[in-house]
């Protein structure tokens, strides 16, 4: 107990204590002085209630960071999966009630566990986290939750500490070692590399002003101050799935820069950024519209206003959300309550925790006038029903009264709404210089190390793709079978990167994961043994090398590396080349001798 008391980051793996009150009367029939003996265990059984006579009074004690982890997070998975959020809100607020948790504290939990529902069920989708690796997941989402505030850290205490020291524990193959505690890691000056693709993107709402500031940042010559294309790609003129046509942009040009022009106000489109850049070694900068933000919103009522004034005075808008819209202030409205959750300050630490950067678009100035009260009593008003309604586009007919006092009040003040914004020409400059000074290096920006561990799903070794290129052509030069599979694959326009997985979180845990923290960043050889391919996906059969020493192994049951798969296959499809073989539905090309490929062990 005494290694646990100098090591609070385990405090949150620890059930709770016992308190063992002795109490006995004395001669005279009074309570005499009663002593307190703590006796730390899970194991201890007490009846409730105290004896006439001389008696033991056992009060049994469990820390909230355990009841959350366990009751709030792991019991209530089935309930999240299966019936959904409302279930899960209405089953932890049941355990709350039981607990006779106060309504404040009440408050605090059930922000904390609605963003977690969110975050996992964007993560697993309909697929549920197992209650055995749950933690793998709730430690990192803690951590980062913790972070927003001195009271979020408060009120989740110590969190993620020992997913973090899992990543440094050297040479913890299968022996018990100390855990070394784990220290920040200093911020450090980056430049955004002129060999890497740059995605801009914008944690906004529709009237925020980013088509405009897209199609200055396209009119202004070598805004980066280098000669890197840059594309356009807005989202109100494409149908479809944006994201994943801004992704094979960065793929197709992965040294160009991506103004994604498209409101990205979640985590879900954050995360799909944030691969983006794992894939594509790009970096990526948030762009957002400056505002005070309100206490559960980064964005105030006054920004708000101005955005849906600027909504109500365009016209021909690509998707029709303009002042022909009967339906307008409702469409911002939803927009604005995906940001619900947050305040300001929380809303840009995450983005920078996610990001290394931000880039703030002034929109208001700050010594205006206040709010004219029939303005915000109406958007108020606007908010109190969504929050009731939500309506769906069955229910509009609640809305065309608040629609109509929407467009009064903004009317009825032009002049104050026109007055309290900054000069775009302004904002536009403003913009562009924070771009500059970012491409410089001007900035500061989180290392790889001190990005959160939650965010890494696997190990792997980074493989140089002109080497499996010429590999490729001697092979086909050597075998017919192989050059009659390559002739009309131009992998040399569709193989953009190349990897051996190590150990993959989900399929292996995080401590697997983990255990090559040791080797990042080192050089590891590669031997490829043999080629496989089918119809449908193709393959090198590969086997790691020794690094100081030590031979590396992959967790994976046939490792390998993926070079090609059909449309509409997905890499994991490679798995299952060694069982079509034996089903005689591939074929195997053995390399004899062996060829070695020199790649570098990195966390994705």
């Amino acid at each position: 107990m005494v290694y646990c008391r100098h090591n609070p980051g385990l405090w949150p793996l620890y059930r709770g204590f016992f308190v063992d009150v002795n109490l006995f009367k004395n001669k005279k029939g009074i309570a005499g002085e009663s002593s307190q003996e703590i006796n730390y265990g899970s194991d201890t059984n007490a009846k409730d209630g105290l004896a006439n006579e001389d008696a033991n009074l056992m009060i049994k004690l469990k820390f909230l960071t355990y009841k959350i982890r366990t009751f709030l997070i792991r019991n209530g998975l089935p309930v999240l999966f299966k019936q959904g959020e409302a279930a899960y809100k209405a089953y932890y607020l049941r355990q709350m009630k039981i607990w006779n948790t106060s309504a404040a504290k009440q408050r605090e939990l059930s922000r904390m566990l609605d963003d977690w529902a969110v975050y996992i069920r964007e993560t697993y989708g309909h697929e549920q986290l197992s209650s055995f690796s749950y933690l793998s997941e709730a430690e990192p989402f803690l951590e980062q939750y913790a972070k927003r505030s001195p009271k979020t850290q408060a009120l989740i205490g110590s969190a993620g500490s020992l997913m973090r020291d899992l990543a440094i524990i050297e040479g913890s193959r299968g022996k018990e070692r100390d855990i070394i505690p784990s220290s920040p890691t200093p911020m450090v000056k980056e430049v955004i590399r002129k060999d890497e693709g740059l995605i801009v993107f914008f944690p906004g709402i529709p009237g925020c002003a980013k088509s405009a500031l897209c199609k200055e940042i396209m009119s202004a010559p070598g805004v980066l101050g280098d000669d890197r294309p840059v594309h356009h790609l807005m989202g109100d003129l494409f149908q479809g799935k944006y994201w994943g046509m801004v992704a094979e942009e960065c793929c197709k040009e992965p040294y160009s820069v991506i103004l994604a022009d498209k409101n990205a106000p979640n985590r879900g489109v954050w995360r799909q950024i944030e691969d983006m850049c794992r894939r594509t070694k790009a970096s990526a900068i948030p762009v957002v519209p400056d505002s005070e933000g309100t206490e559960s919103n980064p964005f105030s009522l006054d920004a708000l206003a101005v955005f849906m004034f600027r909504v109500l005075h365009r016209a021909n808008h690509p998707r029709n959300l303009d002042k022909s819209s009967p339906h307008a202030g409702y469409v911002l409205l939803k927009f604005y309550d995906l940001y619900h959750g947050k305040n300001r300050n929380e809303f840009e630490a995450e983005l920078i925790e996610r990001f290394g950067s931000l880039v703030k678009m002034p929109l208001l100035e700050p010594s205006r006038a206040p709010l004219p009260e029939c303005v915000r009593s109406t958007l108020q008003k606007g908010l109190d029903l969504y929050g009731r309604l939500k309506p769906t586009q069955d229910t509009y007919s609640e809305w065309p009264e608040w629609e109509t006092q929407l467009r009064e009040s903004l009317l009825q003040n032009v002049e104050y709404l026109n007055s309290i914004q900054v000069p775009f020409e302004s904002s536009v400059e403003s913009v562009l210089k924070q771009l500059k000074a970012i491409a410089k290096g001007e900035h500061t920006t989180p290392s790889a190390k001190q990005r959160s561990f939650g965010t890494i799903a696997y190990a792997a070794v980074n493989l140089p793709i002109s080497a499996f290129l010429d590999l490729l052509d001697s092979l086909g030069g050597q075998d017919p079978k192989v050059e009659g599979f390559l002739k009309d694959k131009d992998l040399r326009s569709s193989l953009t990167k190349a990897h051996l997985t190590l150990a993959h979180k989900r399929s292996h845990g995080v401590t697997a994961v983990a255990n090559y923290g040791p080797y990042v960043n080192q050089n590891v050889p590669i031997s490829m043994h043999a080629l496989l391919f089918s119809e449908k996906s193709a393959a090198l059969e590969a086997e790691p090398g020794v690094v100081d020493g030590e031979k590396l192994s992959s967790k994976n049951e046939w490792p390998h590396v993926t070079l090609w798969t059909a449309d509409g296959v997905s890499a994991k499809e490679a798995n299952v080349l060694p069982r079509l073989l034996a089903e005689g539905k591939a074929t195997r090309v053995e390399i004899d001798p062996p060829i070695t490929i020199t790649g570098v062990l990195e966390f994705f």
